[in-house]
């Protein structure tokens, strides 16, 4: 039976004004606001999710308005065979005088995490092996071929002041990861399954992860992951009108990752992240043209193969930053396909603001946007020597010199309180069936 994943997000939006209110539909808000989101889904392998996510702004006098002082994200879902999100976000300029703070605290346990192997199209991708529309004479192994178990916690917190000349800032942080990593829990997954259904064991049918780590392209000391203890720090240039949705501006940073032994890190490396985004109005208000360039290339050192995913920026707009592919970067793409020692990407969009409207107090408008992603690894995880020692048939899992760009477009559709509070979904295609046909996308905020 072919796995299915439903998704439906109660009401469609819950939003409320605890403090300070007018009783006029003004342009200003002042004091707390808050949107609320619950979420509930079922998952054929993974269980029903439930759960939901609240986020709070407090914009004072609102002299500042559509500025916050305080945003505040709670997010906590989670599904019945062990997956979730457990996420506290905090931002503010007004926590300290003349600084930016924000902080992320997550767990994030996923028992089929995405694994596609490494550099992009080098690694083959075969639908069959995951399909089980497919019986085993024509090629069907397991739905987990391309899965592993991930829990991650995460500790972030960085800091942004002004330099001096207006729109330049520097930016310091500490990032502490914890990756836990493992094959699936087959006999969790099948807890509740009709036989017909129930996965095969890891033992009768290893995944790719598992054959990685026979075939010695993951090191056994990475295999079941470890601790990455990282340092940043870098400079923002910033002039955009809006951080949630600008309609005019550039917001372009450079950032320096060092993750040294001595902290406790497996092993050290640094890694360059450069990231340029822009703003155009086509119309005042109401349409804009955005992209968004971005380039991350391993300095020194050895990076382990479970942060290799990990792409580096100086805010999150989300609960993951990983890729390239999915949601964060490459939308239509398999999560996770381009993994590479270096990669580049981008992003084109069109943003319409559709309709503005009052509803309950609260200023709103809905948006459509098209877009178009595109990214490739520019430097390559060092395999090839080590599958040319390994001696069976490798041809249906790697195809060496393959890599070129990867290519997605769609559509999508923004329900925006307050200029604030976004919640998003988005539909992507891919363009070429070795990365996946699509990917169907419900969260919050515009991608960049």
């Amino acid at each position: 039976m072919k796995q299915f994943v439903i998704t439906t997000f109660l009401g469609c939006l819950l939003f409320v004004t605890v403090k300070g209110q007018s009783d006029s539909l003004s342009t200003n808000k002042t004091g707390w606001n808050f949107g609320v989101l619950p979420a509930v889904s079922f998952d054929a392998d993974l269980g029903f999710q439930y759960g939901g996510l609240i986020n709070l702004y407090e914009y004072g006098d609102g002299s500042r308005f559509p500025l916050y002082n305080h945003s505040l994200y709670f997010e906590i879902s989670h599904y019945t065979k062990g997956s979730g999100i457990f996420r506290f976000y905090y931002d503010s300029d007004r926590l300290f005088k003349g600084l930016r703070v924000t902080t992320d605290l997550t767990y994030m346990p996923e028992q089929a995490y995405d694994f596609y192997g490494f550099n992009g199209y080098e690694s083959v991708y075969n639908k069959v092996w995951e399909d089980d529309e497919n019986d085993e004479t024509d090629g069907y192994r397991t739905r987990m071929f391309y899965k592993m178990k991930q829990n991650m916690f995460r500790f972030k917190t960085d800091f942004q002041g002004a330099i001096g000349h207006k729109g330049w800032q520097w930016i310091a942080g500490i990032n502490m990861l914890n990756f836990d990593i493992g094959s699936v829990d087959i006999d969790k997954l099948n807890k509740g399954q009709d036989e017909v259904d129930k996965l095969p064991q890891v033992e009768e049918q290893p995944g790719l992860y598992e054959r990685y780590v026979d075939w010695g392209l993951i090191d056994d000391q990475e295999a079941n992951g470890g601790f990455i203890p990282e340092l940043k720090a870098g400079f923002v240039y910033d002039t955009r009108d809006n951080r949630p949705n600008p309609m005019q501006g550039v917001w372009t940073e450079a950032v320096l990752v060092a993750v040294p032994e001595f902290l406790g890190a497996e092993s050290g490396f640094t890694r360059l992240a450069v990231t340029h985004r822009q703003y155009f109005t086509l119309i005042p208000e109401d349409l804009s043209l955005a992209f968004r360039v971005g380039w991350q290339q391993t300095l020194s050192g050895h990076v382990p193969f479970y942060y290799q995913s990990q792409v580096v920026t100086s805010v999150m707009t989300g609960a993951t930053s990983t890729g390239l592919g999915g949601s964060r970067t490459l939308r239509g793409i398999r999560r996770n396909r381009v993994v590479g020692d270096g990669m580049l990407f981008g992003n084109l969009e069109a943003r319409w603001k559709a309709v503005h409207f009052n509803f309950i107090n609260q200023n709103f408008y809905l948006g459509i946007n098209t877009f178009m992603d595109a990214g490739r690894t520019t430097a390559l995880i060092d395999v090839k020597k080590k599958v040319m020692s390994i001696n069976e048939p490798m041809d249906d899992y790697f195809d060496f010199g393959a890599e070129t760009w990867h290519l997605s477009y769609g559509l999508g559709l923004r329900i925006a309180m307050n200029r604030n509070f976004i919640v998003a979904a988005d539909y992507g295609r891919a363009a070429n069936k070795q990365d996946g046909e699509s990917g169907f996308y419900i969260g919050l905020n515009y991608l960049f």
